[in-house]
């Protein structure tokens, strides 16, 4: 067995990693042949089946960040981030009865349209940037994650290389996302469900081989740096039982109701009904993935707390807790395995930036350039919604060299700086659609309130608030502050 620093990316690892490669090209450039218009570019021509949607909202939200970072976070504190699979059935009733009716039933492209609507322009504006923000971030953030923590490791590529291999994956990702458009971005995405799931059972089955026996698994030695298990909510506590359902459920709620990557999703399908059969598909998928990723990192514990001369020298358990995964997919699992799991960690990628181009351009064309009496009658063709990707694949690839600034292990990089404006869009759509009282001016001070207590918790650690909660905060904060900045303006304005 070769040691950690030794490359064995074999050359049937790499004939894997390129028939996958292949495999995408061939469903854009098939899906390309459908996609006529822009319509079909940016919802598939309201056509495509619930089941495909629900895999591809859960190939799309997981991406190679939970991928990577599930086993992580299972590995260095043990399996109280399991129990985040405990606030999935109450999202999907909340999602199902309360937020896909409400959405379903308006006739739009952006999600954010709702929001002129109902409370107006300003709030709109603000949705705007808020999601642009968002997922900009995200798309940076998986980028590094999947450059930095896995390619590199995974086939013993120089560090230096990063710039190179960030540029080839995002050139790769407006090719396939400006030909395919979302058909070829949903197709891509059930295909990568399979692999993830196969790739997790896979390594599952591998390690079991090498231990011989579940002796190593029964010892408290190899859990002795695991945090107690604790159940209640504690604000100063990193991760606890209570803590970790309550974020799980208030992410996957406000991304549900706010995200255009969500609704887009919603809105591809023929009704409300399809839309929450898509919503199911996704929770279970989910869940599913969350149970064997925590069981896979369990077992690559085990398996390195019995070989501990095959890390990295110098680095511990608890240190390099998120790269003990891909070094096991390196050293461990067998040829042409390897190339497989480092395929679909790169598909996953690809597919999670495709979702992201994707809608952001939806909201560029619908939100930001129509209302300008410029574009205001203009038709949008397929070549003018593609150079709008292009230009973001460009923006994203210099944002994501940022990413490896922000302190912290994969799962706290995630949570400070992809769920900053989860909250924050939320409280826009709760204005818009569930506020007794909502005037533009209020829903956006409520907002601002809501981003303000986010980056509080999250950068400056207020009051010793941990990171875990910024999401749950920055709601508790936003939606009274959007509900009585509403009432006092509509008693202003009612006054006058």
């Amino acid at each position: 067995m070769a040691d950690a620093m030794t490359p064995v990316f074999s050359w049937l690892d790499w004939s894997m990693l390129i028939l996958l490669i292949l495999s995408i090209i061939v469903i854009s450039l098939e899906s390309g042949k459908k996609t006529k218009n822009q319509k079909d570019f940016l919802l598939g021509g309201k056509s495509l089946k619930p089941g495909m949607v629900g895999l591809s909202l859960f190939a799309t939200m997981t991406s190679t960040l939970g991928y990577l970072s599930f086993p992580g976070e299972m590995i260095k504190y043990g399996p109280i981030f399991l129990m985040g699979v405990l606030a999935y059935p109450i999202a999907g009733w909340v999602i199902n009865k309360a937020i896909i009716p409400k959405i379903i039933r308006y006739n739009v492209t952006s999600a954010y349209e709702i929001l002129e609507i109902k409370a107006g322009k300003k709030s709109r504006t603000l949705a705007i940037l808020f999601f642009i923000s968002l997922r900009f971030l995200w798309m940076c953030t998986i980028v590094f994650a999947t450059v930095k923590t896995a390619i590199i490791p995974i086939i013993g590529l120089p560090a230096n290389s990063a710039p190179l291999l960030c540029a080839i994956i995002i050139l790769f990702t407006v090719l396939f996302t400006t030909i395919g458009g979302l058909k070829a971005v949903v197709a891509t995405d059930a295909l990568l469900a399979l692999a993830m799931f196969l790739g997790a059972i896979i390594t599952i089955v591998v390690i079991l081989f090498k231990l011989g026996s579940l002796d190593v698994i029964t010892s408290p030695d190899l859990y002795a740096h695991w945090v107690k298990m604790d159940f209640a909510p504690r604000l100063q506590t990193r991760m606890t039982v209570s803590n970790i359902i309550l974020m799980t459920l208030c992410w996957q709620v406000c991304t549900a109701g706010s995200d255009q990557m969500a609704i887009q999703r919603f809105l591809s399908v023929k009704d409300a009904r399809q839309a929450k059969r898509s919503n199911n598909v996704s929770l279970v998928s989910i869940s599913a993935t969350r149970i064997l990723l925590s069981v896979v990192g369990l077992l690559v514990m085990a398996y390195f707390f019995s070989n501990p001369g095959k890390m990295e020298k110098g680095t511990t358990i608890f240190s390099a807790a998120d790269n003990l995964f891909p070094l096991f997919i390196r050293i461990g699992l067998p040829s042409g395995i390897t190339g497989l799991i480092c395929a679909a960690l790169v598909a996953a990628a690809v597919s999670s930036l495709s979702s992201g181009l994707n809608s952001v351009t939806s909201v560029i064309q619908e939100d930001i350039l129509k209302p300008i009496p410029r574009f205001k009658d203009k038709v949008f063709t397929l070549k003018d919604v593609r150079w709008i990707s292009i230009i973001l694949g460009i923006a994203v690839l210099g944002g994501s060299f940022l990413v490896g600034y922000v302190q912290g292990n994969l799962l706290d990089i995630t949570m400070k700086v992809v769920n900053l404006f989860v909250a924050p869009l939320f409280i826009l759509f709760f204005m818009a659609l569930y506020s007794p009282a909502v005037t533009d001016l209020g829903t956006v001070i409520g907002a601002l309130c809501s981003l303000a207590a986010a980056v509080a918790v999250s950068f400056f650690g207020i009051l010793g608030i941990t990171q875990t909660w910024n999401i749950f905060i920055a709601l508790a904060v936003g939606i009274p502050a959007g509900i009585l900045a509403s009432w006092i303006h509509s008693r202003i304005t009612s006054s006058h």
